[in-house]
């Protein structure tokens, strides 16, 4: 587990050997609190939030439950002075690291100035985390591709790490992809540029002392293992979240921690204080079911449990006796 407290001059490297990556719209609080029942140790990372939501928003935008530790929160923006703001207040509000979004090739991100399009901009990049970590002691790491429209040399990659890496960053997340920055979606840029996780592993050669975590493409326990042969550490996007039965062997096979997983029948049941606890503060039930849909994925019943809640748990009226009901339609194992 990971330690937010660290000394002023060398900051702490999270064991990041497992992660769930930030997924807008996805890796709510609800969310992360879910995933937080099936494994002790995956760090979880927030969807991404903006300087200027932090700043001038009217929302809690860093709202998070005890339970998720460790946690991340990834921060998206480009200027120095709100970006350590920024990070100010993310460690009063007691998260565990701060990671800078450079990887997102949105247009509405590139528009602004922050997400993949930083690629091209490294000492930006550095100013920030300079500033920001003038003003917390908790880890700041970075997020991003393996390049970006034709700058996507491997020399490219090793001048930007080696810039950021100067700053003080000594921790990394690699999306094994090249981003477009024109012409294809976001969903695109997750599809389309070819995966180059040698190019990742060639990376952590040539950084023996940065610690260097792989994304893009992972699906399997399988594909995590042989990942972590060469790097330290793996970040799971998507299929942690429509197939969360893998993080339940997370724990023992990364961590070397054999604990007693909860059946995702008892994980619903582990769920339903907290649906009740959040429908009291205002949430509604589909906010916290939705991301439960995938709970059973490849078990008998896996359709039927997904249905249920599809159908009726987006209802204003819906609570809590809607999960129980869908559960009935799953045979215990």
């Amino acid at each position: 587990m990971m330690s937010s407290t660290t000394s002023a001059s060398k900051p702490v490297i999270m064991d990041h050997r497992f992660s769930i990556a930030p997924m807008l719209d996805w890796t709510d609080k609800h969310c992360r609190y879910f995933h937080r029942l099936l494994s002790e140790h995956a760090v979880l990372y927030t969807e991404m939030v903006t300087t200027g939501a932090i700043i001038y928003g009217q929302g809690d935008y860093l709202a998070f439950n005890e339970e998720e530790h460790p946690v991340v929160v990834q921060l998206g923006g480009s200027d120095p002075k709100d970006m350590a703001h920024s990070a100010k207040l993310c460690q009063e509000r007691g998260y565990d690291a701060i990671n800078i979004n450079v990887g997102c090739p949105s247009d509405r991100v590139q528009n602004g100035m922050f997400g993949a399009c930083l690629m091209a901009k490294p000492e930006l990049v550095a100013a920030c985390i300079n500033a920001m970590r003038a003003v917390v002691d908790i880890p700041v790491t970075v997020k991003s591709r393996i390049g970006i429209d034709d700058q996507d040399s491997y020399q490219f990659l090793v001048d930007f790490v080696g810039t950021i890496a100067e700053s003080g960053c000594n921790q990394f997340i690699v999306h094994a992809r090249k981003a477009w920055l024109s012409g294809l979606s976001p969903k695109e840029n997750r599809e389309i540029p070819p995966l180059d996780y040698e190019r990742v592993y060639q990376l952590k050669k040539d950084f023996p002392q940065l610690d260097i975590s792989i994304n893009g493409g992972v699906k399997t326990l399988q594909d995590c293992l042989t990942h972590l042969q060469h790097v330290d550490g793996v970040m799971v996007g998507r299929e942690a979240y429509s197939n969360p039965l893998m993080l339940a062997q997370i724990d023992a096979a990364i961590y070397n921690n054999p604990r007693t997983v909860p059946t995702p029948h008892q994980v619903v049941e582990l769920m339903l204080p907290y649906i009740e606890r959040q429908m009291t503060q205002g949430a509604r039930f589909w906010h916290i079911a939705r991301h439960m849909l995938g709970l059973f994925q490849g078990v008998p019943g896996a359709r039927l449990w997904r249905r249920h809640l599809s159908e009726i748990g987006h209802l204003p009226s819906s609570g809590p006796q809607v999960m129980l009901d869908a559960l009935k339609k799953v045979p215990q194992l």
